[in-house]
């Protein structure tokens, strides 16, 4: 069992539910998680006194303590899903991740998932660094968002990759279709990204104090008339939904990102047929088109390239019909 301690520092948590004010500085509890906690006495106030009702409003200086039962991951089991392998060696895979592939198993996504995949393709060669529900798994995807992966087969690979990730020496570029045209056409955006204080299931550019710091380097290489363009995204930091939290907070989110992205002006400069491909694409517009690391063993940089999928190629030569300008 662990232990956690809580108590209302904050004038900002103050007269508020017991389980908003929980889920707000835990973002990694859900309400609802909260909720079964309290139903067996696992939340008490500091002098042992078990929380009753999660809509008492909270004090300034309260204190909580919650024991939490330790979480067990559920073995994943090999599935046979193909996978397009870009590079294999008896270190590290290469993959081209489709988009609707969750990359490892959560609540809601059990099977299905690249982990799943892997477990099939490569047996017992992955590294068991991050537990049984993700072997192998050095960096993730989203969901939605296609492109190139590598993963661990064994832990010196998995150890050597994941400080490369964490000293920022990996090189990472996506394309992403936008709304609109940022202006410079190339820049940099530097903030600070964090849950959002509302949703917690969004992230937000956010203070210093409750985010960590991201930068991303941005270029346009073609422009579709004024509503909408394609840029190149390069990552120095990788936080969860970085590159969509970004252009989104410079007012040029990605085209069909319903999550972080509403229609706005940009919609008025497009053609009907064009409008008509953006709804129809089901997902956000991005993929991750270039990969570079150092290999763990050979000691080589290497490079890996992917081309756009087929949908996004399909929107792209729809866009083409406004008048382009490339760079």
């Amino acid at each position: 069992m662990d232990q956690i301690s809580i108590v209302v520092e904050n004038e900002e948590h103050v007269g508020i539910r017991i389980d908003k004010f929980l889920a707000d500085v835990l973002p990694s509890f859900t309400r609802e998680r909260i909720k079964n906690l309290v139903k067996t006495g696992s939340i008490t106030h500091i002098n042992g006194d078990v929380i009753k009702k999660l809509s008492a409003k909270t004090t300034l200086n309260e204190a909580f303590n919650m024991i939490t039962p330790p979480t067990q991951d559920a073995t994943p089991l090999a599935e046979n899903i193909p996978l397009d392998i870009v590079y294999e060696d008896q270190d590290l895979v290469v993959v081209n991740k489709p988009v609707g592939m969750v990359v490892h198993p959560a609540p809601g996504n059990d099977t299905g998932t690249l982990v799943n995949a892997l477990l099939y393709h490569c047996k017992s060669s992955l590294s068991g660094i991050n537990g049984i529900a993700r072997p192998g798994i050095v960096h993730r995807i989203d969901k939605n968002t296609s492109g190139l992966l590598v993963v661990a087969k064994n832990d010196h690979a998995h150890n050597f990759l994941a400080k490369q990730f964490a000293d920022h020496s990996i090189d990472r570029a996506y394309k992403a279709f936008v709304w609109g045209v940022p202006s410079p056409i190339t820049g940099t955006i530097e903030s600070h990204i964090g849950r959002h204080h509302k949703d917690r299931k969004k992230m937000a550019v956010v203070d210093e104090d409750y985010g960590k710091h991201a930068i991303t380097h941005y270029s346009v290489e073609e422009i579709y008339g004024l509503g909408a363009s394609l840029v190149e995204c390069r990552l120095e930091t990788g936080r969860t939904h970085q590159i969509r939290v970004h252009m989104s907070h410079i007012n040029h989110g990605l085209l069909s990102d319903t999550t972080y992205t509403k229609r706005k002006r940009h919609s008025m400069k497009l053609s009907e047929a064009q409008i008509i491909a953006i709804q129809n694409l089901e997902r956000q517009a991005l993929h991750a088109c270039e990969l570079g690391f150092d290999h763990p063993t050979q000691e080589d940089r290497m490079f890996f390239t992917s081309e756009l999928p087929e949908d996004l190629r399909n929107l792209q030569q729809i866009l083409k019909t406004a008048n382009i300008k490339t760079f």
